[in-house]
């Protein structure tokens, strides 16, 4: 194997600019809801890995840490990103998939690389509560269990970007 090979599997390993431990951002600004405090079980006990929320002020959602899109739902209210072997879930809202898509948009497609802070979709607020659900803007490590831990490290308000949680090797 040459040295070339060598480089090209090392960076399919793991992306320029994650380093560990890992810090993810907070992706909406608003304030902060521990894991046990997200008004839905299947994040709340962690069966989706280790979260957190955000109730959000303002209907935007950012990428929490550099990452590739991985996955859009086609009801808009889901995406999948993988950073560093980091596999990312953030989810608006609790049983918003009801919504088919009605007011939210995407601002990325799927396969895209973007950067923290970069703009992944906006929602309607007023409609998402005006369909009787939660706004909580989830944010997940569904593959919590490859790492040695993921810890949350944010109280109160937060600023899009802002420490949320920790991950290390």
């Amino acid at each position: 194997m040459g040295l070339f090979d060598f480089l090209k599997g090392k960076e399919q390993a793991e992306p320029a600019g994650v380093t560990f431990p890992a810090i993810l951002g907070a992706p909406s600004k608003g304030t902060y809801v521990p894991m046990n405090q997200i008004p839905d079980e299947m994040f709340s006990q962690g069966i989706m890995g280790v979260c957190c929320g955000v109730a959000p002020e303002e209907g935007k959602v950012y990428a929490p840490i550099d990452a590739k899109i991985t996955q859009l739902t086609d009801t808009l209210h889901a995406i999948g990103m993988e950073a560093g072997g980091m596999e990312i879930l953030i989810h608006v809202g609790v049983d918003t998939v009801e919504m088919n898509g009605d007011g939210f948009t995407n601002a990325v497609k799927e396969g895209q690389a973007v950067k923290k802070g970069d703009l992944l979709l906006t929602m309607d607020l007023g409609k998402i509560q005006a369909a009787g659900h939660a706004t909580t803007v989830i944010m997940a490590v569904t593959n919590t269990d490859d790492f040695a831990s993921v810890d949350e490290v944010a109280s109160g308000a937060v600023q899009p970007g802002s420490d949320v949680l920790r991950v290390n090797k």
